[in-house]
């Protein structure tokens, strides 16, 4: 399993990391959205994680970017990861091509649900700890 984080804060996608690590799934961190975009380019993964609030691109556009991509990557299931708890943030990121919202700080078992349910409905699983 490869997930791609775009998070800038490093702390975050340390906390993130570990959770990761006990299932063992292989996690790449970018700490900007343009950076994630690149590392897209460059690398298969299996699903994104995405910050909203980054300097330079944020996470909103960065997700109109893969989904607006002619190849399979636009497909993949990206899950929002956000402090943020504006009102109506959840439909706004939805419509905006998220998979799924969760808010910080993000619990292990939701994050293994969230990542488990969209790769169920894609024919993949998560290996649970």
């Amino acid at each position: 399993m490869k997930i791609l984080f775009v998070e800038d804060d490093a702390m975050n996608r340390r906390v993130v990391q570990d959770m990761l690590d006990v299932a063992g799934a292989h996690m790449t961190g970018a700490d900007s959205g343009e950076r994630g975009l690149e590392l897209l380019d460059a690398h298969d993964f299996d699903v994104v994680l995405m910050d909203l609030r980054m300097p330079g691109m944020d996470g909103l556009t960065a997700i109109g970017h893969i989904r607006a991509r002619g190849d399979a990557k636009a497909a993949l299931p990206v899950i929002v990861i956000t402090a943020d708890t504006a009102p109506n943030l959840r439909d706004e990121c939805l419509a905006g091509g998220a998979d799924e919202v969760l808010f910080k700080p993000v619990a292990m078992d939701s994050l293994f649900d969230a990542i488990g349910r969209l790769l169920a409905a894609k024919g993949g699983t998560l290996p649970l700890p």
